[in-house]
């Protein structure tokens, strides 16, 4: 009985440190703030968005490969909430943010892929530690909980895009809900 309440004691010790090194203790706290203008080259998904990062991945290496364009962050921009519409009919957009210094090869970029400017505008804003996967998953269980009470408190309307950017140089993600009056 002692070494099962040891282990079982390990165990509980073990994920409170894994959850806590991947953010899951962290305060999350919602700025107003003026952000946008990032190049995005993107795909359209309609369906679930746990297929974000296969696409993700996908322009990360043609853009690589055939362009010769390295970036360093990703994005998905998230326009359903999953809990109100159904899986099959989500939409997104899906993919990477190209850095100003390539920002000069847009006409080029346009001829085979889909690419826009995100606007700049007030969004409400925060940031979440980024390791890997995990941290993904817990960001959502963490912030979205956090994001529906800011809209809240603030008065904004619940619709309205939300933007995660993957910046894996600062590793942070970015989260950035559309403020719809």
């Amino acid at each position: 009985m002692k070494i099962i309440l040891i282990v079982v004691a390990v165990l509980i010790a073990l994920i409170l440190i894994i959850y806590t090194y991947y953010g899951g203790f962290k305060k999350i706290e919602f700025v107003v703030s003026e952000q946008g203008g990032e190049m995005l080259v993107y795909e359209n998904l309609v369906g679930d968005y746990k297929q974000s990062p296969v696409i993700m991945d996908k322009i990360y290496n043609n853009l690589l490969k055939n362009d010769k364009i390295e970036t360093t962050k990703g994005f998905g921009i998230y326009y359903d909430n999953p809990q109100k519409v159904e899986i099959s009919k989500l939409r997104s957009e899906i993919g990477c943010i190209i850095e100003e210094k390539d920002s000069s090869r847009v006409d080029e970029l346009k001829s085979k892929y889909l690419v826009k400017t995100y606007p700049k505008a007030s969004y409400l804003v925060t940031e979440f530690p980024y390791k890997n996967g995990i941290s993904i998953f817990i960001g959502i269980m963490r912030v979205y909980p956090a994001m529906g009470a800011a809209i809240q408190k603030e008065g904004f309307n619940d619709k309205g895009a939300v933007m995660e950017i993957y910046d894996l140089p600062n590793k942070k993600i970015i989260y950035r809900k559309e403020i719809v009056k």
